[in-house]
């Protein structure tokens, strides 16, 4: 086909169809048409309820997914709150029970100062309020070491209670701190008195693997010492002053084949668990110095000598 014979006119009017602003222009007057008509007589009621029918479970499927995810947004966060709360209320539990424990520690510390001045003011001489540091390094001596020295005024000898009862002596003094033997240390003994029969005798420190104990040594089979026995301080050593309790008698055995009876004794005082302390100096520091006696000599010792000058001459 020759380039003459093609048609150059334009296609008809129906084969372009409406032109973009037509269409809009239609289309708008369309839509405005539609809504005054339903907005009159109510026209588009019944499709729409057909179409919200039909759309509800696509919307119910649509909207699972948000609601999945909301779920899980608010259990986390009520995870993460009730984990906050209950670390909350674990730390408020450990600072009461904290509490609770201080509370205790001070009510019996309270208490045994409150025996411990009630010892004192049974004490005739005038004693030092210390407290016990620590226990001695050695693993095979009882000693504590106690915060008053020589600065203090505290003296070797010196006679050491608890609110239960004698504790020790201080053995050795530094110029702020001490070192108290306690009586249950093998090296150590203390003079007694049966406060029911009213008979001396001497305590020994006797410890033990578990338990810690005093023994009255070299009691005759027969003497009368019974189970219960409140033992107290005589005095007559003029270290500790007298009537102080010492011992309770726990345990006595009579043996046929010896002599002498084996006294076991628990003392009053608390031997690993005391904190505070009375330091009473020596009873022998507060006696008056024995009187001077005068030196005579015998008339007859006089003859005799002047007898024995005469001789010589």
């Amino acid at each position: 086909m020759s380039l003459g014979t093609l048609d150059r006119s334009p296609p008809p009017f129906f084969k372009q169809g409406l032109s973009a602003l037509s269409k809009l222009t239609l289309l708008g007057a369309l839509a405005v048409l539609l809504m005054v008509t339903d907005n009159r007589f109510a026209m588009t009621a019944a499709i729409r309820s057909v179409l919200v029918t039909a759309l509800t479970p696509l919307q119910w499927l649509a909207m699972v997914p948000v609601q999945w995810g909301q779920s899980a947004g608010k259990r986390f966060q009520l995870l993460e709150t009730a984990q906050a709360k209950a670390e909350s209320t674990s730390r408020a539990l450990a600072e009461q029970s904290a509490r609770a424990g201080q509370v205790e520690d001070l009510t019996l510390e309270n208490k045994r100062l409150r025996d411990l001045l009630g010892l004192r003011e049974r004490v005739a001489t005038q004693g030092l309020a210390a407290q016990v540091l620590y226990d001695a390094a050695d693993p095979y001596a009882h000693r504590v070491i106690i915060d008053q020295g020589a600065t203090q005024g505290v003296q070797a000898g010196s006679a050491v209670l608890d609110e239960s009862g004698v504790l020790g002596q201080v053995t050795r003094v530094h110029p702020l701190v001490s070192e108290v033997t306690l009586l249950t240390d093998r090296e150590q003994a203390i003079p007694v008195l049966n406060t029911r029969t009213g008979v001396r005798s001497v305590a020994y420190g006797q410890p033990g693997l578990f338990k810690h104990e005093l023994e009255l040594r070299f009691m005759a089979g027969n003497a009368d010492v019974q189970e219960g026995d409140v033992l107290s301080t005589s005095g007559v050593d003029a270290v500790y002053p007298p009537g102080l309790p010492v011992a309770k008698v726990v345990s006595v055995q009579r043996q046929a084949e010896s002599a002498f009876a084996r006294v076991q004794c628990e003392p009053f005082a608390q031997m690993g668990s005391t904190r505070h302390v009375l330091v009473l100096p020596p009873t022998g520091l507060l006696l008056p110095p024995a009187p001077a006696v005068p030196e005579t000599k015998h008339p007859r010792g006089r003859d005799k000598t002047a007898r024995n000058t005469n001789k010589s001459r």
